[in-house]
């Protein structure tokens, strides 16, 4: 029996005349007072926004810390899946001759930029330092922390977070647009990835709700982006030029100050509002090459200068270790721990303290010598072994509270990020195949990650792990980590040009992540169009400044509120995602027996 023809008669009304002529009004006022409303909580509210989010955010990882881990295995598993299969992996992403329309140099470095830049130049040392101090192997005393056995699990974590299971993420969203794009014709914008499911009902209010989900959680993943950017670019502005306007030093430690965050925010995206008015041919393009180029300037400065040698045999110990526990890590989850729980395993003696027991044991940043140190006079008299079975009885609580920390953060960034990054993809990415893609979006990028995070992340391990640093790079914080390990590495002129290269490469950065997320919400809220109006290109340019702007005043200068609404931004959209694995391998396996039965040339 012949299959019907897909459905494609999608159709997103836009405006054809006034102020949003050429695009979709629901979609676009719809998005705009989602972000106006937030924009104005967090400024007259700031200190209850905090307080919301927080509290939004603590029990939304309670419920669906084990979604989101399950969720981002099975995208990973998907793509490899389609890849692999000989059918799917050869369908291309266009017309059987379709050339791709940007070289491979081109296609990386844009890419590499708008997928992982800022993150590679926020994180590159301080996630690799970070995860020595404290991983699942040390949370569950399996090893000592920031011993040179730790190292493994600091490697394996850093891979899991920026590797394979990362980058599907992206590819699953840009796959998706792509394919319904380029082989079906059909308009480069979120709900279109769900029209198999969906039918007609994409074209109505269902469709308006998908596309401006996704254009929220890009502003809320794009804003987290620059606020750790911007952090970085004051640390480093800081370090080169000694301005105290920029830094507040509380408790000894070095911290961006509020208005040091703001005057750069207001610099990058200034800068970003005027690339993306440029569009993608020419600001996104240019500045992406110039940041492959930095970062491998950068590069060779670690491999001149750094622990090479050390980074090169942690890169093959730490890569295999990777893939023989891939899947091990896939589904890997932990709960939160129960205070009644906790109690029912202890002695009687223990009942008077088991909030201040349970407290100490479940903070998954300290260690049994910190946690017995810590306690109250009256607590530290009990027994060694009811002290220690407390400890023990909360492996788990401090697992939770280390995973939701660490890889359900970023798992919830990368999926905020996914609608920018996968339009993004799917718009730079047309005439390649479909394993074409998977390989070179999942695992070329990934294997670059990890060069980057063992050679630059192993250079300030091994500063630490040898005495050189002597704690100068653990206790920087975490956007400052990269010009500390630079400072323990090289002097002179030569640290002042590299700093001022850093910093101009996460502007850089930054720019291009702005820029590319202010193209694909236009591109959304326009029906998919590839050219948008400027001046709504501009408008979109100051909502994001006044998004990142106010949740900065809201957290105090600090980004647990820009990270808070992110983590909780992205659920949503991480059910789109899984519905886009359904809707794409129904498309693909009934263009495969349409190929069959009829010769239809879409699928060839």
């Amino acid at each position: 029996m012949a299959l019907e023809d897909p459905f494609t008669d999608l159709k997103i009304e836009t405006q054809s005349t006034g102020f949003y002529q050429g695009y979709n009004l629901p979609i676009a006022l719809a998005s705009k007072l989602s972000v106006s409303l937030l924009v104005i909580w967090a400024l007259v509210w700031p200190f209850s926004a905090n307080d919301t989010l927080r509290s939004w955010k603590s029990g939304l990882l309670s419920e669906f810390n084990t979604f989101y881990d399950f969720s981002v295995a099975l995208f990973a598993f998907f793509l490899f899946i389609v890849a692999l299969i000989p059918a799917t992996g050869r369908m291309r992403l266009g017309a059987d001759d379709e050339l791709p329309e940007f070289s491979n140099f081109s296609w990386f470095s844009m890419m590499f930029g708008a997928g992982l830049g800022v993150g590679l130049m926020v994180y590159a040392t301080a996630e690799p330092l970070g995860l020595w101090e404290t991983n699942p192997l040390t949370v569950s005393g399996e090893v000592n922390s920031k011993s040179e056995e730790a190292i493994r699990g600091a490697y394996r974590y850093t891979f899991l977070h920026t590797g394979f299971h990362a980058w599907a993420i992206y590819v699953v969203t840009g796959l998706s647009l792509a394919y319904y794009a380029y082989t079906r014709d059909m308009p480069l914008t979120i709900r279109a990835a769900l029209t198999p499911l969906l039918g007609e009902y994409a074209n109505g209010v269902t469709g308006h709700v998908i596309d401006i989900l996704g254009v929220v959680a890009t502003i809320l993943g794009v804003a987290v982006t620059i606020g750790y950017g911007v952090s970085q670019l004051v640390d480093g502005a800081f370090l080169m030029t000694g301005m105290q306007w920029l830094t507040d030093n509380a408790d000894s430690a070095m911290k961006p100050s509020t208005a040091g965050l703001i005057a750069a925010l207001a610099l990058v995206m200034t800068m970003s509002t005027l690339s993306a008015v440029s569009g993608v041919g020419l600001g996104v393009k240019y500045l992406s090459n110039l940041n492959l180029i930095l970062s491998m300037v950068l590069l060779a400065v670690f491999i001149a200068f750094g622990s090479f040698t050390f980074a090169m045999t942690t890169y093959l110990r730490a890569l295999t270790d990777y893939i023989v526990n891939f899947i091990p890590l896939s589904f890997q989850t932990h709960s939160p721990a129960s205070q009644e729980e906790f109690a029912s395993v202890l002695p009687v003696e223990a009942a008077p303290f088991i909030g201040e027991l349970f407290a100490g044991a479940t903070d998954a940043w300290g260690t049994k010598e910190t946690f017995l140190q810590a306690l109250s006079d009256d607590a530290a008299a009990l027994p060694d072994a009811t002290k220690t079975a407390a400890y023990d009885a909360s492996t788990q609580g401090r697992l939770f509270e280390w995973q939701s920390s660490w890889t359900t953060f970023y798992w919830a960034w990368w999926i905020a990020f996914s609608p920018f990054v996968g339009l993004f993809l799917a718009r730079i990415s047309k005439g390649r195949t479909v394993r074409e893609f998977i390989l070179g979006a999942v695992v070329a990028p990934s294997l670059v990650c990890f060069g980057w995070m063992t050679i630059l992340g192993g250079s300030a391990i091994d500063l630490e792990l040898n005495g050189d640093a002597n704690g100068a790079i653990l206790a920087a914080s975490t956007t400052a980590t990269l010009f500390v390990t630079l400072s323990e590495m090289i002097s002179g002129n030569f640290l002042t040009i590299i700093s001022i290269m850093c910093v101009i490469l996460t502007m850089t950065f930054l720019v291009t992540s702005a820029d590319s997320g202010i193209l694909v919400m236009n591109t959304i809220m326009s029906g998919g169009a590839e050219e948008t109006d400027l001046k709504h290109r501009v408008i979109w340019g100051v909502l994001l400044t006044l998004v990142i702007g106010t949740l900065l005043i809201a957290g105090g200068g600090g980004l647990e509120a820009l990270t808070n609404s992110m983590i909780i931004g992205a659920l949503p959209f991480s059910v789109v995602l899984l519905l886009m694995c359904v809707s794409l391998a129904k498309a693909m396996i009934n263009d495969l027996r349409r190929s069959s039965q009829n010769g239809w040339s879409s699928a060839s």
